[in-house]
């Protein structure tokens, strides 16, 4: 959820926390603060609002020299964001700063009992509860900060990301990990801290992602040391090399992240599918699937995990699995499969979809699933995420960064992954032939040329958002593979324009959702030429009769959806089972436009954070 950036070094460190800061927005942006020591005068400056506005305030009220440094980007858990609940936090001496990502789940007590103990407190934060329990154990125990912080982190429950320090040692920084994402930087005689690697990625391409339940002491001049927090015990560093670049994580000329993503598709997939895909050859190869295909081959059942964007993604692969490999699927919200008690056996196998690998529902849905004794395939964006290191075996899905919050090529590259998936357990169960597998994958090797074709229709849905950007409502309709598309389609306009919009299954509309519909109501359908076609031009009709406007996405060269609709959108011809991957560009493009339009922050919207990591 919220932004972590540390530094420790040579340089002034203002300028790389700042920078840091700013790339980490999209992880949470109701608020952001910065904490600068130089060995001698300790500097805090923090506010309600963006990074920009912190910038304004900092600069103005406070000197920015100092070779350590700390900030935060806030997405609000505990207490509304304002300036006092904003991060860092001191502890009641002024003495520690703390930042601070997750959720203290039993802070009010803990906070009761330093009430007793004479402390105050200044904000509603439990971040604010846990410097002070730190403070607390160093004092009563008269020990070093590194233990305070391992002795106090053992009377926690919750969620954590930390970095702390304290002004009485300016040369060091004690980081620690439990649930949320945490990467330390290594370069020449400085270290970096932030919550991924793009805040350091023009200093060093060396990095450590600690593990859960991990604490280090960052020192200048020596090396790190990682522990484990339960027993002290020393943990050997895994350094890893950066597959990422600058360029990969700036808007390149685009005017919103959420834009150049959406234009980054075709190349997205291609990267998804190369090396895995040899069309010519009639071979899919993905080494997580061939070196645990007699567990996939024997499977009761496939149980897919997800949230969001990723759910969508598992609804698509459910058609996908059952009709392509005959495996039974379902696919369950992550947020509350490990709530209700679900059966799960050593003869399932489950799926876990999440964009960032860090979020926290679909990670403790990991947990539980492994705890039944379910082998367990995870499909990621993020290398080294923490579900990539929780799974059994998995796939990346090679999208590249995806800063803004609305996810859009994370999308259209789960489905990609998903669909290889599928198709090699297809071939592996002779539930394809050899001519239907070949087909398939060399359409899949044409996707990205049809997205590039799909985008061209940019400036033609801008003119179409131009004249329904103040409905108050709209309604998404779409049947077999373009179903979850449907939910995906609202789910974005919801997101970035904070118009209310519903997804239904088409069929569905009679059952209900028709009561909405007159001239005020735009209907957004998919109606491709392959799946139920014709089924789905009678529900347009359906819609026609009530006065609904309609919006048709539809195959290019379509007659018959074009006399019904008020307006078409044409996307490329493609296979059934691949058309999710086309009909959604449309939509993404209709939201996005929609949401400029009406002024909204696109890439940041309100509430929403990118990686959600606590429950």
């Amino acid at each position: 959820m919220c932004g972590i950036v540390g530094y420790i070094g040579h340089r002034e460190a203002y300028p790389i926390v700042l920078k840091g800061l700013q790339r980490l927005e999209y992880r949470g942006y109701d608020s952001a603060g910065i904490a600068l020591y130089d060995g001698k005068d300790l500097n805090l400056c923090k506010t309600k609002g963006k990074v920009a506005d912190l910038k304004t305030l900092l600069e103005k009220e406070i000197s920015t020299s100092g070779k350590l440094g700390i900030g935060h980007t806030r997405w609000a858990t505990h207490g509304v964001p304002n300036d006092v609940n904003s991060h860092p936090h001191y502890s009641n001496s002024g003495d520690l700063v703390i930042i601070h990502n997750g959720i203290i789940e039993n802070y009010d007590s803990l906070k009761k009992e330093l009430i007793k103990r004479g402390y105050t407190f200044q904000s509603d934060t439990d971040t604010e509860v846990l410097v002070n329990l730190i403070e607390d154990v160093m004092t009563n125990e008269n020990i070093k900060l590194g233990k305070a912080v391992q002795l106090a982190l053992n009377q926690v429950i919750g969620a954590y990301a930390i970095a702390v320090f304290d002004k009485n040692k300016p040369n060091e920084i004690v980081v620690a990990k439990l649930g949320s994402p945490l990467a330390i930087g290594i370069g020449e005689g400085e270290f970096f801290i932030a919550s991924d690697a793009s805040p350091f990625i023009e200093f060093t391409d060396n990095a450590i992602y600690l593990e859960d339940h991990e604490m280090a002491i960052v020192r200048l001049d020596k090396d790190i040391k990682i522990r484990k927090i339960e027993d002290d015990s020393l943990v050997n560093p895994y350094i890893q090399k950066l597959q990422l670049n600058l360029e990969q994580i700036e808007k390149g000329g685009y005017p919103h992240f959420m834009l150049k993503e959406i234009y980054e598709q075709p190349l997205a997939i291609k990267d998804t599918y190369r090396g895995r895909l040899l069309a010519d050859e009639g071979i899919i190869k993905m080494a997580g699937i061939e070196d645990n295909m007699k567990r996939f081959l024997n499977a009761d059942r496939i149980i897919i995990v997800a949230c969001g964007t990723s759910w969508h993604a598992g609804l698509v692969a459910e058609y996908i699995f059952e009709d392509l490999a005959r495996i039974p699927v379902e696919v369950e919200y992550a947020s509350e499969f490990r709530y209700r008690n679900p059966v799960i056996t050593e003869k399932d196998i489950v799926i876990s979809i999440s964009q960032s690998g860090e979020t926290a529902d679909t990670l403790a849905a990991i947990k539980l699933a492994k705890s039944k004794g379910a082998f367990v395939f995870g499909v990621c964006n993020v290398v080294g995420s923490s579900i990539a290191r929780e799974t059994d075996a998995g796939a990346y899905t090679h999208a590249g960064p995806e800063i803004g919050v609305a996810s859009t090529k994370a999308f259209t590259t789960q489905i990609t992954v998903l669909t290889l998936i599928a198709l090699r357990l297809a071939r592996a169960k002779g539930t394809m032939s050899s001519s239907d597998y070949r087909r398939h994958l060399h359409e899949l090797e044409l996707i990205p040329e049809k997205v590039t074709e799909a985008l061209k229709a940019d400036k033609h849905i801008q003119a179409i958002s131009e004249l329904y950007k103040d409905s108050r409502n709209m309604l998404y309709l779409g049947r077999g593979y373009n179903f979850p598309v449907a939910l995906e389609g609202a789910l974005k306009l919801k997101e970035i324009s904070y118009i209310h919009a519903e997804g239904y299954p088409a069929a569905e509309m009679k059952h209900g959702p028709i009561a909405l519909i007159d001239e005020n109501m735009p209907v957004i359908i998919i109606a491709t030429k392959k799946g139920h076609y014709d089924k789905v031009v009678s529900n347009i009709q359906e819609i026609k009769a009530r006065k609904g406007k309609i919006i048709g996405i539809v195959t290019e060269g379509d007659v018959n959806v074009r006399e019904l609709a008020d307006h078409v959108i044409e996307v490329p011809e493609t296979l059934e089972n691949l058309s999710p991957l086309l009909t959604t560009i449309p939509l993404q493009l209709l939201s996005y436009h929609i949401a400029v339009l009406l002024g909204k922050n696109v890439d940041q919207p309100r509430n929403l954070a990118k990686s959600v990591t606590v429950e």
